[in-house]
């Protein structure tokens, strides 16, 4: 199977830190990997109304969240670039992610099981220094990709706070480089790694 990106942007700003710092770790990908780009912020999801005990579930077939829907389940990575909004994903990333539970039951399309094996990646800009803060929202994609039976491949971390700043974190520009070849592990809950 031909591995395909997904890189799903959840800035409320084009060309922030967030996306200049998944779009350097991108260029490291062999030229036969097939991305798709997907901007939230041009691409806004409706309010989540969750359905889940409601007969009424349809498989999305116009507008921002048929795309969203079909993307989703033809990529094999996902990349959750989403700046650290009061310390866990932006509005737009969480919305998204809240749709996985109503696709979930569409009817004819087992999405846990399709998403199974596939692996989870996140990128994040963040002003502090202490990368320690990003905790919730790394806990937030982990626990989404071990719910779902998904490999992890962890965070990139970068920082900047005005537009370009990541530019300048030389650190985070090397990490960049290898980042996507590194093995994913299959995610696990903190409960699991603590009590197994």
């Amino acid at each position: 199977m031909t591995r395909r990106f997904l890189f799903v942007l959840g800035s409320s700003r084009s060309d922030g830190n967030t996306e200049l710092l998944a779009r350097r770790a991108a260029e490291q990908l062999p030229p036969d990997v097939e991305q798709q780009w997907i901007d939230l912020a041009e691409h806004p999801l409706p309010d989540f109304e969750d359905l889940r005990h409601d007969t009424d579930h349809v498989r999305p077939t116009i507008g921002h969240t048929a795309l969203l829907f079909d993307a989703t389940l033809a990529a094999t990575d996902i990349v959750i670039a989403s700046p650290l909004y009061w310390y866990s994903v932006s509005a737009h990333v969480k919305r998204y992610l809240d749709y996985w539970s109503g696709w979930l039951r569409t009817p004819g399309v087992d999405f846990k099981a399709t998403m199974a094996g596939r692996t989870l990646w996140g990128v994040t800009a963040l002003a502090h220094e202490e990368f320690e803060v990003a905790a919730p929202l790394i806990g937030t994609l982990n626990n989404s990709a071990a719910y779902m039976g998904m490999r992890f491949g962890g965070v990139l971390l970068g920082n900047g706070s005005k537009p370009g700043d990541v530019l300048r974190d030389t650190d985070a520009l090397a990490r960049a480089k290898t980042f996507f070849d590194q093995e994913a592990p299959l995610a696990r809950f903190p409960y699991e790694q603590v009590t197994q």
